[in-house]
């Protein structure tokens, strides 16, 4: 005979107890691309725009790349309703001491009040979020803030489920001079890469560009040019030599 412990929970899903309001769900899997890179005058952010749950994809045209004031963006991954509703809650602190204080509030600084609140609720949140944009103080700045709330501040980074497919990529193209037409180039790149090993990233292709002048947004799509095609190796043919295949 052998004892369960009884600190653990059986594998198999609970039953509902609608009395208590208990409706047990199973974990969604979500995934997203998410890319973003200083240059020399600014920064660069790119996302593909497939939201998905699971094997289904809810969306095959979502921006993911959400303005925050005129000179900074906010790319987020995770649960689209946490994401989002951090975004505006962060929108409107950024708005108020904009207003309040008569003087734009810093990328560092807007980057921590989310950090904030990423922190704080982090056991109710499933969001992770770049925050990239341009100041008078330092320029281009792009701050990575996984879930968990821990801000770092990157030269070039990736985000989400297809980040893993290109983050060594990123580390080798990136250089201090980067120019602008440089700088799109590789993320544009790096997003088609991520989509196309990436079974939970794809659809377009959205690049935003953000320097002093303001913030820039572009649309790639798989149908028109400028979309970042990936070329693959032919394949060794599969079947024994003596039977004949056209590839």
């Amino acid at each position: 005979m052998v004892l369960q412990n009884m600190d653990t929970m059986r594998d198999e899903k609970r039953k509902a107890i609608p009395a208590l309001g208990f409706y047990p769900q199973d974990e969604i899997s979500t995934g997203t691309t998410l890319i973003a890179m200083e240059y020399n005058g600014g920064v660069v952010v790119g996302t593909d725009s497939r939201t998905s749950a699971g094997s289904f994809i809810t969306s095959r045209a979502t921006n993911k790349i959400t303005p925050i004031t005129d000179n900074m963006v906010v790319c987020r991954s995770g649960s689209a309703a946490d994401t989002q509703a951090i975004a505006d809650i962060a929108k409107y602190h950024i708005d108020v001491y904009t207003m309040t204080e008569n003087k734009p509030v810093t990328i560092y600084r807007s980057s921590q009040i989310f950090r904030q609140f990423l922190y704080n609720y982090r056991e109710q949140l499933s969001a992770s979020v770049l925050v990239a944009g341009w100041d008078s103080e330092l320029g281009g700045q792009v701050y990575a803030i996984p879930i968990g709330g821990f801000v770092s501040r990157q030269r070039s980074t990736a985000s989400g489920s297809g980040s893993t497919f290109v983050q060594g990529f990123l580390d080798s193209q990136w250089r201090p001079d980067l120019t602008l037409e440089e700088c799109k180039a590789i993320v544009k790149q790096a997003v088609g890469l991520a989509t196309f090993r990436d079974g939970s990233s794809g659809g377009v292709v959205r690049l935003a560009v953000i320097d002093k002048t303001g913030s820039k947004f572009e649309l790639f799509r798989p149908d028109k040019p400028g979309f970042p095609f990936v070329q693959t190796p032919t394949p060794h043919l599969s079947f024994p030599p003596h039977i004949e295949q056209v590839l």
